[in-house]
């Protein structure tokens, strides 16, 4: 495994890190899955412990996976542990309707932190991180302070802000501009690449950068075809549409070639085409099975520079009209 140093902090990060919002399990606010569908806990345990041996190091949640059984799962097998790095999210939360309420108010940040840091069982969370925050609440402001005084109280070491999916600009641009926050986490692969700018400006000027989705809800592993179909309790069940499906295959026949070349599995040639960004800090493919850890920390190479810029410029004439289709869908 190797490791980066995660923007101007003095966290190392393994640079494949633990993206733990399946391990969360089914959730749903009202009529909307917002997890991964069923997972085996046992699996769950078991892929946190084997991704450690393998050398990952970084961990990625939110109160919000699981509505806190990822975060609890986390703090029952690392606990207070120094040999990890746990991120957290906080800002989602469940209204009264049972439908999701953005709240970035600074009473609702001080409360969250701390059921954060008892289902982690941690004194102090490494790094927090406004979950998709907008410019009007960076505005307001009280999201800002609430992160400062977290700071100051030793409750949270480094803060920042997980960006929105398809437009990650706005608000990374704001908090560059007015020198705030340690780092940010957006999407980033070989079919999105709309953060490609965003990820040179914000590492040039000190900022750790979180890559998640980078296997784009699983596409980019092969194992995709387009009669997939996913259960009503896994997200992708509106996300990945027969017609996303396949037209994201269909345009991803024109990488295979250059894929082949290096003749690793698909999941592992995704994840090193996002290794070969010298601005990205960790990428965070989804694990929720000792299985899946082992697949994502092998084989992971960088990539020939040509072939690189070559499916770095595929986004425009291949990829573009795929993401704003993912956008459509919501």
């Amino acid at each position: 495994m190797n490791y980066r140093k995660f923007g101007n902090t003095n966290l190392s990060v393994s640079e494949i890190g633990f993206g733990a919002w399946g391990i969360g399990g089914p959730a749903m606010a009202g009529d909307v899955p917002i997890g991964w569908g069923n997972v085996d806990e046992d699996a769950s345990i078991s892929a946190l412990r084997k991704s450690s041996e393998l050398g990952i190091n970084f961990y990625d949640t939110a109160d919000f996976y699981g509505l806190g059984h990822s975060e609890e799962l986390i703090g029952n097998v690392f606990g207070n542990s120094d040999k990890v790095i746990i991120a957290t999210k906080v800002g989602h939360r469940m209204a009264e309707d049972q439908s999701i309420f953005l709240d970035y108010s600074k009473k609702y940040i001080l409360q969250a932190c701390e059921g954060s840091l008892k289902r982690l069982k941690r004194d102090s969370i490494d790094y927090y991180q406004l979950h998709s925050a907008k410019l009007t609440h960076l505005k307001a402001g009280e999201c800002i302070e609430a992160m400062e005084l977290l700071k100051q109280q030793g409750k949270i070491r480094y803060w920042g802000l997980s960006l929105n999916t398809f437009n990650p600009n706005p608000e990374a641009y704001y908090l560059i501009k007015n020198k705030l926050a340690d780092g940010f986490q957006l999407v980033l692969n070989i079919i999105n690449q709309r953060a490609n700018n965003l990820v040179e400006t914000a590492g040039n000027n000190g900022y750790g950068i979180i890559a998640r989705m980078p296997l784009q809800f699983g596409l980019l592993t092969g194992k995709f075809s387009a009669s997939t179909q996913f259960k009503k309790n896994d997200h992708r069940y509106f996300r990945l549409t027969p017609e996303v499906l396949n037209r994201s295959l269909d345009a991803l026949k024109k990488v295979k070639p250059i894929a082949d070349k290096y003749q690793i599995p698909d999941a592992s040639f995704a994840l090193s085409f996002l290794t070969t960004y010298a601005n990205l800090s960790t990428i965070i493919p989804g694990i929720k099975t000792p299985k899946q850890a082992e697949a994502n920390t092998k084989d992971i190479i960088k990539l020939d520079k040509q072939d690189f810029t070559t499916i770095k410029n595929m986004f425009e004439t291949d990829f573009k009209e795929i993401v704003n289709l993912f956008e459509s869908c919501g």
